[in-house]
């Protein structure tokens, strides 16, 4: 487990990952001012996205800080509501969970199934709604119930685009050797 990590961490010393970092950035950046609002606090977007490719590729420590980096910029370009720190651990844990489920390891269906569940109801509904009972004035039950209604109608639809996502770049990524071992697209659209 401590190679896991130490692997991941060796990518920040490296100008190829810094720069495959900077473009998770910019990519989670561009997508945190482009969102649909759908109750107080609660929103949705497909940074997500970005995200989990970025803990497949990056693992769990240069992907924490690139979730970071990203949802501190995002904030201060698209600034929603206070700043709180707790969102950007939110932002940190996503990449950490994608990470577990997808570095260093072939990436299946399944595990794109259980990644975005672990994301959705553990980081999303259950952090989420404690950042916003803190900040905000209903208690943690309203801000539960809402993020778990929501998180859960999303859900199919968002392991649809992992998969989809998945099935288009993991050619380009056994190519480049940014991933291992090399995964086979999870779905032949034939």
């Amino acid at each position: 487990m401590k190679e896991f990590f130490l692997s991941s961490y060796r990518k920040m010393h490296s100008v190829k990952y810094l720069a495959l970092m900077a473009v998770f950035v910019a990519l989670k950046t561009a997508t945190s001012g482009i969102f649909i609002p759908v109750a107080e606090n609660l929103r949705i977007s497909l940074s997500f996205l970005f995200m989990s490719v970025a803990g497949a590729i990056l693992g769990p420590v240069a992907g924490m800080i690139t979730g970071a980096i990203g949802d501190i910029v995002g904030y201060m370009l698209f600034p929603t509501g206070a700043f709180f720190f707790g969102y950007t651990l939110s932002a940190m844990a996503g990449p950490l969970v994608y990470a577990l489920f997808l570095y260093r390891q072939k990436i299946t269906i399944p595990k794109l199934i259980f990644a975005k569940a672990v994301n959705n109801y553990v980081v999303n509904v259950l952090m989420g709604s404690c950042w916003s009972a803190m900040l905000y004035s209903k208690g943690y039950l309203f801000y539960f119930t809402n993020s778990m209604i929501k998180n859960t109608l999303l859900l199919p639809l968002e392991i649809l685009g992992l998969i989809a996502v998945f099935d288009l770049i993991l050619p380009l990524l056994n190519r480049r050797n940014w991933i291992s071992p090399r995964t086979e697209p999870p779905v032949r659209w034939k």
